[in-house]
């Protein structure tokens, strides 16, 4: 029986500084064939990471870069955001976060190329899929089909964006860093609802882009008959298995989008994909698909700022990528990403030019797949597809252990370099500590938002009114009102609302009679709430809520939002009001006066913290100094109930705590600040909260990695860097186990918190000593400990 040996230590961080080198990429002729992209005549296995730019700060920009590429991505995409650059027809907007030539270049100087999705429907959880909304509005428009208004403006943005990368000479042909770009998005999804319309529009959009005449190629995701020479390319978690091939043998296999998590929406909790399973089918592509493009998606997914999210979906976006929403490193996905990367790499050339073929190694379960050059190198992945069992096989007369659902890539195919389920990286743990409190009622001023009636009313129709159209997307917020007599006979009555919105409010004579809301999974919800109307004359007022517009489906145009239906039931009669006579208003009386900002506070009377008699829809002002050093800044907002917030006139997002999850627990707690957002002082911090937040419970925490852990044993494989270190420098790479730790950036290893040896358990959150465990191990462990470097590095002997 093998003896386990295992070490493990937890450590913590403090600041410190430290500095590091970049280099730029020259671009060159990009074709591809049935292996891979050619780049200037070489092949390339490329990872990609996707970090899209209006998702962080362009201040952020080059360490998530920088991050990216030392964790083995040789490639950065992003969505182009229609939305974002042409707010009106015409009018274009390349400024501040949505300034993609600067982010572009940005990658570039770090030495990485680009993969530019134009869409430029992209959806990507994104407001509206990424269109701007006056779109909705041009006369006869169909979005993404065989429609003339939308081809024009489409074709018109399309090439809008490519003039602006060719004035630039951001394409590899003029010597920049795109090296692929894509048309469409995920077509293929949609594509049955159009009928015959829906392949000529492929067709024509195909046709379109190659046209533009970029020098780079095109790919159509999920799109299996995307036409030539346009590059059909894969997305989902398990492309290995899924993905049905290039539709030509001239074209390489492209994945475009590895979920490395599921989108996080308002009322659900988090789902993080284990990295185990994403470097398995990572491998997998590769091995089986001859796979050559990888693309995470996302590998920082950032922040949905203000309301630039799609319906429910959270302000916080794949927090659970590599690196997270403040650009820290998440371990140990971007540790063992990066091995991945790395173990790929040594054998990349044999990988691109070799011959495959695929055996068994017992069961159907479990299999190889060797790729053999000319010169006689080899490379073998060997899977184990068994998701209960490991297993032992024999390769070439070699046992090798297979944890269950794992590949082990054996670059010469002799030696095991890495495995996808057996992580040697380090496990970090993050933390946020509290620096600024709001506990006293004295910090914060209010100011009520007024209920209009029907009277108040901007404009009128004597239908319900869509509810997107009517807003033009200017606002969350529409109110429906109407008039209501009632019998002084009636006693108390039923309000009625059915509701294709997201979330409805009802007040009779400015009294709040109830509240009621929908989720991701259900397109519709009801209100029905007792009322006692006063004799005479009623005012009733509808604030109907959206959290994003829809991103995604056929016909978004004719997408229906708002209030369906309504009644008042009294005395068992039943009265309909869905085509009365009604008054409508668009937002709320701060939004208009942008009360959120320093201007705009200014034209509104504030009131001491709670002066109103009701709290649903209040604003909440106050002023704090920016937290001191550099560390991400965040906003804890777990006393607070729904609404949206603001800092100096930014809109950090919407919030939407009261929506608990499955679990009983908000989705969301905390926003992010960027520091670019900030002064040093006097900082406007202001709410609208819809529902009974209580803002003294709202504090300001800094975000930090507060420790890190590793744990090897014996069945662990050496880390692939080191070897590749060493071949380089022509030292001989000891076959053993090591642990490493390193703290992140501008922090280094305060003080060590467990260690032990033999048979440790736990995690870095709890954990117990091990039964070789000696009173002097943590003494020993911090002899090996480099202060110089912040690095603690051992073998196992």
């Amino acid at each position: 029986m093998m003896s386990w040996r295992r070490w493990w230590w937890w450590w913590c961080c403090f600041a410190v500084l430290s500095a590091a080198a970049v280099d730029s990429v020259c671009g060159g002729e990009v074709t591809y064939d049935g292996r891979s992209l050619i780049i200037n005549g070489q092949r390339n296995i490329l990872f990609s990471g996707s970090i899209h730019y209006p998702r962080s700060t362009p201040e952020m920009w080059p360490s998530l870069i920088s991050k990216a590429k030392d964790g083995g991505i040789d490639v950065i995409e992003t969505y182009v955001f229609w939305n974002q650059h042409e707010p009106e027809p015409g009018q274009y907007d390349f400024s501040g976060r949505r300034d993609i030539v600067r982010f572009i270049k940005l990658v570039q100087a770090q030495g990485l190329y680009v993969c530019l999705r134009i869409g430029p429907f992209i959806e990507s959880e994104w407001n509206y899929g990424g269109f701007p909304f006056w779109l909705h509005d041009i006369p006869g428009i169909i979005y993404r089909e065989d429609n003339e208004p939308f081809k024009f403006y489409m074709q018109n943005f399309t090439t809008k964006i490519v003039e602006v990368m060719k004035s630039e000479k951001l394409y590899a042909s003029q010597g920049g860093p795109i090296i692929l770009q894509q048309i469409e998005n995920e077509y293929k999804t949609v594509e049955k609802a159009f009928g015959d319309k829906g392949r000529k529009y492929v067709l024509w959009a195909a046709n379109m882009s190659v046209g533009l005449q970029t020098g780079v190629p095109w790919v159509m995701c999920k799109q299996d008959d995307a036409p030539d020479p346009i590059i059909n390319a894969c997305n989902g978690r398990r492309c290995g298995e899924t993905f049905a091939g290039p539709n030509s043998p001239n074209k390489p296999a492209i994945w475009t989008e590895n979920w490395t998590s599921s989108y996080p929406v308002f009322g659900e909790d988090a789902r993080p994909r284990p990295v185990e399973d994403i470097a398995f089918h990572v491998a997998l592509f590769i091995a089986k698909k001859n796979g050559s493009f990888i693309n995470y998606y996302m590998y920082h997914g950032g922040t949905n700022f203000g309301r630039t999210a799609s319906a429910y979906v959270q302000t916080a976006y794949y927090d659970e990528a590599p690196l997270d929403e403040y650009g820290l490193i998440r371990q140990p996905a971007w540790g063992h990403l990066k091995e991945l990367h790395a173990a790929v790499k040594i054998c990349s050339e044999t990988l691109l030019q070799g011959s495959q073929s695929n055996l068994s190694l017992g069961t159907k379960l479990q299999e190889a797949y060797v790729f053999k050059g000319k010169s006689g190198k080899c490379v073998a992945f060997l899977v184990n597809n068994d998701s209960r069992t490991d297993v032992t096989v024999v390769f070439q007369n070699t046992s090798y252990e297979l944890p269950r659902r794992s590949i082990s890539i054996l670059p010469d195919c002799k030696i095991e370099a890495f495995n996808t389920a057996k992580i040697s990286t380090q496990t970090n743990t993050r933390s946020i500590r509290t620096v600024t409190k709001f506990d006293s009622t004295d910090q914060w001023e209010e100011y009520k938002e007024s209920i209009p009636n029907f009277d108040d009313a901007s404009s009128r129709a004597n239908m319900l009114l869509e509810q997107m159209n009517t807003t033009k997307d200017v606002s969350d917020y529409l109110w429906y009102t109407f008039r209501y007599k009632n019998d002084p006979s009636n006693g108390q009555s039923v309000l009625s609302v059915n509701s294709r919105a997201h979330a409805l409010h009802a007040f009779v004579n400015g009294v709040h009679t109830g509240s009621q809301h929908g989720s991701s999974s259900n397109s519709s919800f009801s209100l029905h709430s007792t009322v006692s109307f006063r004799d005479g004359m009623n005012n009733v007022s509808l604030l109907s809520v959206m959290v994003g517009l829809p991103d995604s489906g056929a016909y978004l145009e004719h997408r229906f939002a708002g209030l369906r239906e309504v009644q008042i039931q009294s005395n068992g009669s039943l009265k309909g009001f869905t085509n009365n006579p009604w008054g409508y208003q668009v937002g709320l009386l701060g939004e208009k006066l942008q009360i959120y900002t320093d201007a705009g506070s200014q034209k509104v009377q504030w009131s001491k913290f709670g002066s109103s008699t009701t709290e649903l829809l209040t604003w909440y002002k106050t002023a704090f100094d920016a937290p001191d050093g550099n560390a991400p800044v965040a906003l804890n907002l777990a006393s607070m109930r729904k609404g949206e917030v603001w800092v100096n006139g930014h809109g950090i997002g919407r919030y939407w705590v009261s929506f608990l999850s499955p679990s009983g627990k908000p989705s969301q707690i905390w926003y992010h600040i960027p520091r670019t957002f900030l002064k040093p002082t006097g900082n406007l911090l202001v709410l609208l909260e819809e529902e009974t937040g209580y803002p003294v419970g709202i504090s300001i925490g800094k975000v930090y990695i507060a420790k890190i852990c590793g744990h090897v044993s014996e069945s662990h494989l050496p880390p692939v860097i080191s070897r590749m270190r060493s071949k380089k420098h022509g030292n001989r790479h000891g076959r053993r186990p090591k642990v490493q730790l390193r703290c992140p950036p501008n922090r280094s290893i305060s003080r060590i918190l467990f260690a032990s040896y033999g048979t440790p358990s736990g995690d870095c959150e709890g954990y117990a000593v091990g039964s070789c465990h000696s009173s002097n191990t943590r003494s020993i462990v911090e002899k090996c400990l480099s202060r110089e470097n912040d690095v603690f590095s051992s073998s196992l002997k």
